[in-house]
């Protein structure tokens, strides 16, 4: 299809309705840039290219994203007889197949969506980079010599690199916004228990499912899409369209700006830049706008809870696959460095998991009054931007990667990483956007409107098929 890449999923999902493309072929044009581009990037791990050209055929024309092609990642968002493997070698050698489908990609398919394969993943999805042992690293479309981020790397690159444009992803700890700032890509965590989950929803509550896209009104439709209440985590608004937010004046709002990081670790000049470039214009908008911040998202208290709170999320994890392949992931099925997160999960008693949700709901209490006085926190999304393959395995600094991201899924609040941020060295950078619990069309409202002010559209990566 000409110009395949051009148009996002909401123009695409639009062509197809007005009969001017068959779905077949925009899958056959996403199929044709993953054989063309996906050498370069090792975004693409799973293929499941027949299986497409078929639900093209049949795809119900009136869905909402009818005949879109979609990537899902290589970590929740499992489908029936398809390669799933989470980055385990152990997975692969058992050429595990899921037996049904889970809710979000039931949920996917019914919007019309076409899954053409799965993205790459770091192992168990537990790193803010994509360069699992198993199927190596997956490249930055904007620096080949650098990563997507992670762990919905994969998707990232490929959505950049405008195979696909709106893949899946999920975060606890920044998973979706960290590629989204790192490939100039719209990510968008939503507030807890909005969207469906892969699985049953988790105690500690820190994970979210969601896309990543290229503009903020596919991610709205497709937040709509997935949107979902939980029945531990009812999220306030969460029957609200968020398509319905878009363009919409958000009104005078009352703004905070915070650049500096919870460790005192170093953020990149042009990141903190870019979120104080965004301050301004909102500024000028007519919003007010100072320099404030919660005061728990730099404590301690709020870190430490959370590092120990995602040991036991992976302990979690890796006891799950008792039941599917009759044993535990193991040191000897794992990374080292997987492994001892799940190690540090493991070492915690019942009584200290009670314990630990406890201070997690505590601190998020506290965390949350600020937003009586404020309206949406501006930040950074990362403090640097995306790093050189290998760099982030030999020199990470503990929750360093996930200083702005990470404390919103603690609290559970919705949070929107835009790509405002584009200085000469051609890196990407993201500023988040975090809003109070349950509004996240009021990120969408605000969002679109900065999409307006300052567009990214036009701007793409220097790679292109031949």
């Amino acid at each position: 299809m000409h110009g395949y890449d051009e148009f996002d999923a909401t123009a695409l999902a639009d062509l197809v309705r007005r009969g001017q493309v068959h779905p077949r072929e925009l899958v056959d044009a996403a199929i044709e840039r993953v054989e063309h581009l996906d050498p370069a990037l090792n975004a693409v791990i799973h293929r499941q290219f027949e299986r497409a050209r078929s639900d093209a055929d049949d795809v119900d024309r009136g869905a909402p994203f009818a005949g879109v092609p979609f990537l899902l990642k290589d970590y929740k968002g499992r489908e029936a007889g398809e390669s799933y493997h989470a980055g385990v070698p152990t997975l692969r050698d058992l050429d595990y197949r899921p037996r049904t489908d889970s809710r979000l990609a039931l949920r996917v398919r019914s919007g019309g969506l076409i899954p053409i394969g799965r993205t790459n993943v770091p192992q168990l999805a537990a790193m803010g980079t994509t360069e699992p042992t198993l199927y190596g690293a997956t490249h930055n479309p904007w620096d080949l010599s650098r990563s997507p981020g992670g762990s919905s790397g994969g998707s990232g690159a490929a959505v950049a690199a405008r195979i696909v444009p709106a893949a899946h992803g999920n975060d606890v700890s920044g998973s979706i916004r960290i590629p989204a700032a790192m490939c100039g890509l719209v990510g968008l965590k939503p507030t807890r228990g909005r969207v469906v989950t892969s699985d049953t929803d988790p105690a500690i509550g820190m994970f979210a499912e969601g896309v990543l896209t290229r503009t903020v009104r596919d991610t709205a439709a497709l937040v709509d899409l997935l949107s979902d209440r939980s029945p531990w985590w009812p999220a306030p608004g969460s029957t609200v369209s968020l398509r319905s937010a878009l363009g919409i004046d958000p009104g005078t709002l009352r703004i905070g700006v915070w650049t500096a990081p919870f460790n005192g670790g170093e953020v990149d000049h042009e990141s903190a830049q870019a979120a104080t470039n965004t301050a301004r214009l909102l500024e000028a908008m007519g919003h007010h706008v100072e320099v404030a911040a919660p005061s728990e998202f730099s404590s301690d208290e709020l870190w430490e809870t959370a590092r120990t709170a995602l040991g036991v999320v992976a302990a979690a994890d890796a006891a799950s696959w008792r039941d599917r392949i009759g044993h535990a992931l193991g040191e000897a099925d794992l990374e080292p460095r997987t492994w001892g997160l799940v190690q540090s999960g493991n070492a915690l008693s019942g009584v200290a998991v009670m314990e630990l949700v406890g201070r997690l709901q505590d601190v998020s209490r506290r965390a949350v009054i600020w937003w009586d006085d404020f309206d949406v926190l501006v930040t950074p999304t990362t403090p640097t931007p995306a790093m050189p393959i290998g760099a982030y395995l030999t020199s990470y600094v503990s929750g360093l990667g996930s200083a702005f991201t990470r404390p919103v899924n603690v609290t559970g609040q919705p949070a929107i990483s835009l790509p405002l941020g584009w200085p000469s060295d051609g890196l990407p950078r993201g500023v988040q956007l975090v809003a109070a619990y349950g509004r996240d069309d009021l990120l969408i409202q605000l969002a679109s409107s900065l999409e307006s002010a300052s567009p990214w559209s036009h701007r793409r990566p220097n790679i292109r098929l031949g």
